[in-house]
């Protein structure tokens, strides 16, 4: 269910389905594999979900000019005009003080979002500025620690008013993802992106197994960026751990 919610496939997902995804989700993967266009249709599938339009929100946390650079892609049979896209509110910001600060006000809102969405919530964390702010070799890490835990609780705190969804991307170089050891105390539901066996194709896999009866079996789903288009080929269960 959980690696669904990232595709279109001429349908909306029933709100109950939006429902039992995890509360926290954490999708990671390497450069250019579509990781924001994801994102996007995962806000928009959530947007389209909602049954009182004109309250909830899905907020798009991300940096302006990477968006601008480098924006998302949509999938095929979605229209670009859509009002569902007026329930998705971008949100531009900085660096990690500007995430702290919004998550640290969130008991003062009067309507708590549907879902709030990070795109490269590592790269908001400057190395050099983290390790002068907190005196230590290994500010970034403490700082990513110290807003991981601060989106946690207000997530939480949201969750027990309504539903709200936790998303945040962060992409890696290499085989090793470093920081998953950082985010595996704070988000349970992890999916990772590999580079399919075919040029411009991926592999989005649900390593957390989050809501399967089988801790082996998980869903794999293959996509491309192709045509300016979000492409799904398919998606299957994986029984290969």
């Amino acid at each position: 269910m959980v690696v669904e919610a990232f595709f279109w496939r001429n349908r909306a997902q029933p709100p109950e389905e939006i429902e039992k995804l995890p509360n926290l989700l954490l999708l990671s993967g390497p450069p250019s594999c579509g990781k924001t266009s994801l994102l996007f249709q995962f806000a928009f599938n959530v947007a389209i979900s909602l049954t009182n339009s004109t309250t909830s929100k899905v907020f798009f946390i991300c940096n302006r000019h990477k968006l601008d650079s480098k924006p998302p892609f949509l999938s095929q049979g979605i229209d670009a005009s859509s009002d569902v896209f007026n329930r998705i509110q971008m949100k531009y910001v900085n660096d990690d003080e500007d995430i702290n600060k919004y998550f640290a006000a969130f008991h003062l809102y009067d309507v708590l979002p549907a879902a709030v969405i990070i795109d490269d919530f590592g790269d908001f964390f400057d190395n050099r500025i983290c390790q002068e702010r907190h005196c230590n070799p290994r500010g970034r890490d403490l700082a990513m620690v110290r807003s991981l835990a601060l989106c946690h609780n207000a997530i939480t705190y949201a969750n027990q008013k309504g539903s709200c969804k936790l998303l945040l991307s962060d992409t890696y170089h290499g085989d090793s993802p470093r920081l998953h050891f950082i985010y595996k105390k704070w988000i349970p539901s992890i999916l990772t992106i590999k580079e399919g066996d075919e040029g411009g194709s991926f592999i989005l896999k649900d390593k957390s197994s989050s809501g399967t009866q089988n801790p082996e079996r998980t869903k794999v789903a293959k996509y491309s960026i192709a045509l300016q288009y979000l492409l799904l080929e398919r998606i299957v269960e994986d029984q290969t751990g």
